[in-house]
């Protein structure tokens, strides 16, 4: 059934329906199956995404018909569909009347994702006025706070270092909490890889006081303060408040230095709403464990990576894992700093709309995934700035001095690149950045060329 002329609008101008403030613009990659127009099955996706099914129905009235999503831009050859969504569409709470992301995601990728006429689409971008964001909660923590503890500015107040403990289903609790404190003898924040959690071997309520008494000593002995992330992450409402609950009681007067890790993506946007909600004065860490499924590259439905980091500020992340940008192990490319970019900035142009954000907190990006100090330099080039957080596991643990050594070795990368130094020299004054390339000397071989000789390293 052609749904066209019901469904569909071009003559709808983008710049009209963003100063009107009534719609949400999603931007779609559409392609339909074979045999199937452009415009026809566009118009059934919209469908589908809003008031219509596939044949008529008798309880269609003229309300039902003013509130249909429609697509108002197509470009069969770059397959560049683009839809408004009325504000009306979508549900909101009864306790307090705001947004929920889960209505956002049940029309915009619900569905329509499995449509038979449709051979893929996929979420690459989308805009939600001012109205829409005032009804989000957006961060109540952020960097700045995180700062603030570690007796920075709270402007630009640079580079977090951090790590995973490793393995990565995690330790007993004696040898946990050991690591833990080696590290934190040079290094900022600490997080629980995903898999940790309340395991046999770990048990949150023997292992979480040893991680405390750690973080004491270090601070002790360092003078400085110290940030752990745990993971709070549970498929009950009562069981994930249970963990974070015992853990607020066991940090106590340091209550402010925990973090509550949820991972978002597999525990889903409730998850995360109810981290957000109950817990305000803590910093909330998105874990995006598994997205890639759906916002890989080679994935043709579903949402992107960028996608993701934003609907994560508008629930109110405090900070999200963003990827490395083609500088760490895992998939990406220099030009997703733009994912940053949108969580981190009052405003910022996506891959289609412009994104205004009306002085909501911004979000942190958590850079994760085989980055070591060898690493960190071009990837803050690239970047532009280095106020994020990083955690890296085997940058820290696999330092050949010690895990401090290895921390150290990831702030003074920090400083080399905040200098504008060569990394070469700034190594022959900074030990611990120095020994990275014996490290990691694949890296080193891969980025720097001749670094044994002119660093008097020969073996």
């Amino acid at each position: 059934m052609d749904q066209s002329n019901r469904y569909a609008d071009l003559s709808l101008k983008e710049e009209d329906l963003i100063s009107g403030g009534k719609h949400v613009l999603v931007a779609y990659k559409m392609k339909p199956k074979a045999g199937h127009g452009y415009l026809e099955s566009a118009a059934h996706f919209a469908a589908e995404s809003s008031t219509g099914t596939n044949v008529e129905v008798s309880t269609t009235d003229d309300f039902t018909k003013g509130v249909d999503a429609l697509v108002y831009h197509i470009d069969e050859a770059t397959e560049d569909m683009r839809i408004a969504y009325p504000l009306e569409l979508f549900d909101r709470n009864v306790t307090d009347g705001r947004f929920m992301l889960v209505s956002f995601l049940t029309l915009t990728i619900g569905n329509n994702q499995g449509m038979g006429d449709i051979a893929h689409a996929k979420m690459i971008d989308f805009y939600v006025p001012e109205r829409v964001i005032e009804m989000f909660d957006g961060p109540a923590k952020g960097i700045s706070d995180l700062w603030r503890i570690l007796g920075r500015p709270v402007k630009d107040g640079g580079y977090i270092s951090g790590t995973i403990i490793k393995p990565k289903l995690g330790l007993r609790p004696e040898p946990f909490a050991a690591a833990a404190y080696q590290f934190w003898l040079g290094g900022d924040f600490i997080k629980n890889d995903e898999p940790q959690g309340n395991q046999v071997f770990a048990p949150i309520k023997k292992t979480l006081p040893l991680v405390y008494d750690s973080l004491k000593r270090a601070q002790d002995e360092t003078g400085q303060a110290k940030l752990f992330s745990m993971n709070i992450t549970a498929d009950d409402h009562f069981e994930m408040c249970a963990r974070a609950d015992f853990a607020l009681e066991t940090f106590g007067p340091d209550a402010d230095k925990l973090a509550f890790l949820v991972d978002g993506f597999v525990g889903g946007p409730g998850m995360i709403t109810t981290a957000r909600r109950q817990y305000p004065n803590q910093f909330l860490h998105y874990h995006r464990a598994g997205h890639g499924m759906i916002t890989s590259p080679s994935a043709e439905r579903g949402y992107t990576a960028f996608v993701l980091a934003k609907m994560s500020r508008l629930q109110g992340a405090s900070g999200i894992h963003v990827g490395t940008m083609g500088y760490g192990k895992m998939e990406g490319e220099g030009d997703d700093k733009v994912i940053a970019y949108m969580i981190e900035r009052d405003e910022c142009q996506g891959p289609v709309y412009f994104q205004k954000w009306y002085g909501i907190k911004p979000t942190t990006p958590i850079i994760s995934g085989g980055m070591n100090a060898l690493r960190l330099p071009g990837f803050f080039e690239n970047l532009g700035h280095g106020n994020v957080i990083n955690t890296a596991g085997g940058g820290s643990y696999g330092h050949i001095d010690s895990p401090a050594a290895g921390a150290i070795s990831l702030r003074q990368a920090y400083d080399c690149w905040k200098a504008k130094a060569d990394p070469i020299e700034w190594a022959k004054e900074h030990k611990e950045f120095a020994r990275a390339f014996e490290s990691f000397p694949g890296d080193a071989d891969k980025l720097f060329p001749g670094w044994r000789e002119k660093l008097g390293v020969h073996k």
